[in-house]
């Protein structure tokens, strides 16, 4: 794959205004955060049903209580990852969040029953497909800012080094492949390369490595985290791909000049969250 002046700078452009807003989000407040990422979660599904749209037309005709309805239910289960720490006045969000999501669980099939007199299984199982997909891994990424695992500095560290993992790995990749790549990755994302593949995941835990250890950080937490963003964005990349091959699009939406749409941004960022969850469960 070739390097394109004019795709780079327009990458670049672009992934500065995306750094910006992220850091936003990230640096100014658990709320902020909470926000951020309530706009990725809706975003995402709605590519999310896009896409399935396409590749299964009957998913297309699922009613607008449906559709709406398994996004809320996700989003219930990310205010419900807050974990008491986020609270309107004396309430936690966390226990409003408990019993919306049991509201919805019985009434959402009601009402698929009144509106289509019947359940089509593949629709429902596509639907809980996009809640694993999507709302249960920004649920765990909001159960880390939470501080409930009682993880680095405020809780903020562990979600800043999941992205910065994938975001160096992105860039790192495209130059990498750019200037040397060779051979192609997979028949579901031709312009990707192994020797980019492999440069950016060295790249990106090497630099984050060195920056744990500087910074006087458990260097080999940083390690193992970078690794496994990197190596897990890398499949969710891969997984997203395949999705836009068997729908027929180039890009899973317009959101982003240069980037394509939120899936297409955020497809790594889903697979990284839950592994790198479950090593700080596990092992800090």
């Amino acid at each position: 794959m070739a390097f394109n002046r004019e795709v780079f700078i327009t990458r670049v452009r672009t992934a500065a205004i995306f750094v910006a807003v992220m850091a936003l989000g990230l640096l100014t407040g658990r709320w902020p955060f909470l926000l951020l990422f309530t706009v990725i979660h809706f975003g995402c599904w709605h590519e999310y049903q896009q896409l399935m749209g396409r590749i299964y037309p009957r998913y297309r005709d699922i009613t607008p209580f449906h559709r709406l309805g398994v996004m809320l239910a996700g989003w219930c289960m990310m205010l419900y990852a807050t974990a008491e720490h986020w609270t309107l006045g004396p309430v936690s969000i966390s226990a409003l969040a408990f019993w919306l999501g049991l509201v919805l669980l019985f009434v959402l099939p009601m009402i698929e029953i009144l509106f289509t007199r019947t359940l089509d299984l593949r629709n429902i199982l596509i639907s809980m497909g996009g809640l694993a997909y999507i709302s249960l891994s920004l649920a765990l990424m909001i159960h880390l800012r939470s501080g409930e695992l009682g993880l680095m500095a405020d809780a903020i560290a562990l979600p800043l080094l999941i992205i910065a993992s994938i975001w160096i790995n992105d860039t790192m990749a495209y130059l990498v492949g750019s200037f040397i790549g060779r051979t192609p990755l997979s028949v579901f994302s031709p312009k990707k390369t192994w020797e980019g593949t492999i440069g950016g995941i060295i790249l990106s835990v090497a630099a984050l490595s060195v920056f744990g250890y500087l910074t006087g950080a458990t260097w080999y937490h940083y390690l193992f985290i970078s690794l496994l963003s990197a190596v897990a964005g890398s499949f969710g990349d891969l997984f997203e791909s395949k999705l836009k091959r068997m729908a027929g699009v180039k890009d899973s939406g317009t959101f982003m000049p240069g980037h394509g749409g939120f899936l297409d941004r955020f497809d790594s960022l889903l697979f990284a969250i839950p592994l790198v969850w479950l090593y700080a469960f596990f092992f800090m």
